[in-house]
């Protein structure tokens, strides 16, 4: 479905992956890890034919995706961005139906089956409240759901995210990345560049680790999510744990300097003191009545 071998690329003066060898098949989820610079948008660049190799190879689906023709690469492999570009006046609906684009027949027209596929997905993606709302109003958070709806409408085989959880709120990422593991039950091969390694195992098949350009491990989370390999993919030491319902391999930063927690060779800082009581106003005086029995000497 996609692959690349022994491949080399970059920019002008500046190589970015050096020898990655990479192969998706259909119905597997590859989460691309690694600190701000190590590689993994380049790579996603590489495998949609955005940038040409300088040594190695790309396949997708049994071509060179730098020479297909831009409708025939949209047909195979769908891109949501880290950076979406569009007008500020455009329609989010019109948005959406350029993943159509692909799919057009000769006459250029969209047809209404064009339209209950892009309406489709962006139910799917959480946007169809958007739909008649224009790019330029959204938060980032609502273009990337936007953009994610524009790529299911191309019904590629391929999908490649980059970073598309780095604008949503904790609800928005696990809707998203639940669709995305029904896609990928359906068969299709997913690539995403993700941040946050915990996220990763929970959903990925498997965990690439890139570190200056070079694949570190290539493996599902059981056996790669180890405190060693993360502490050296992110510079970083890392206490890795089992999540409580799932078994899953998560992540923390081992020696964390926030309020609550003491530096080396320090006492933890002291429980903060309960807050006062709040006091009892006396109460007001009442007038005395002479003719009050419990008043009379």
């Amino acid at each position: 479905m996609l692959s690349c071998t022994n491949l080399h690329a970059g920019y002008p003066g500046r190589e970015v992956l050096h020898g990655i060898s990479l192969h998706v098949a259909p119905g597997e989820s590859v989460a691309l890890l690694g600190h701000n610079g190590s590689g993994k948008t380049t790579l996603l660049r590489v495998l949609c034919g955005q940038i040409a190799p300088t040594s190695g190879s790309v396949l997708l689906g049994g071509s060179d995706p730098a020479a297909l023709s831009v409708r025939e690469r949209a047909r195979r492999v769908a891109v949501v961005p880290q950076r979406a570009e569009f007008f500020s006046s455009q329609i989010v609906r019109d948005m959406v139906l350029l993943g159509r684009y692909a799919h057009l027949g000769w006459w250029g027209a969209y047809s209404a089956h064009d339209y209950a596929v892009a309406d489709a997905a962006l139910h799917s993606a959480g946007a169809h409240e958007l739909a008649e709302r224009r790019m330029g109003e959204l938060s980032g958070g609502e273009v990337q759901r936007v953009m994610l709806a524009r790529a299911l409408a191309q019904e590629s085989p391929v999908l490649l995210l980059d970073e598309l959880a780095a604008a949503l709120d904790w609800a928005r990422v696990v809707e998203l990345f639940d669709l995305l593991e029904q896609r990928r039950r359906a068969g299709a091969a997913i690539v995403m560049a993700v941040h946050d390694c915990s996220l990763a195992a929970q959903y990925a098949t498997r965990l690439v680790g890139l570190r200056q350009g070079r694949m570190l491990f290539d493996g599902p989370a059981q056996t790669v999510f180890t405190e060693e390999n993360l502490s050296a993919l992110y510079h970083l030491p890392l206490c890795v744990f089992a999540h409580p319902r799932n078994g899953l391999p998560q992540a923390l930063p081992a020696c964390p300097r926030g309020p609550h927690h003491a530096g080396e060779g320090e006492s933890p800082p002291p429980p903060p003191a309960p807050a006062p009581e709040a006091a009892v106003p006396d109460a007001e005086p009442r007038p005395v009545d002479p003719a009050d029995p419990a008043r009379r000497s």
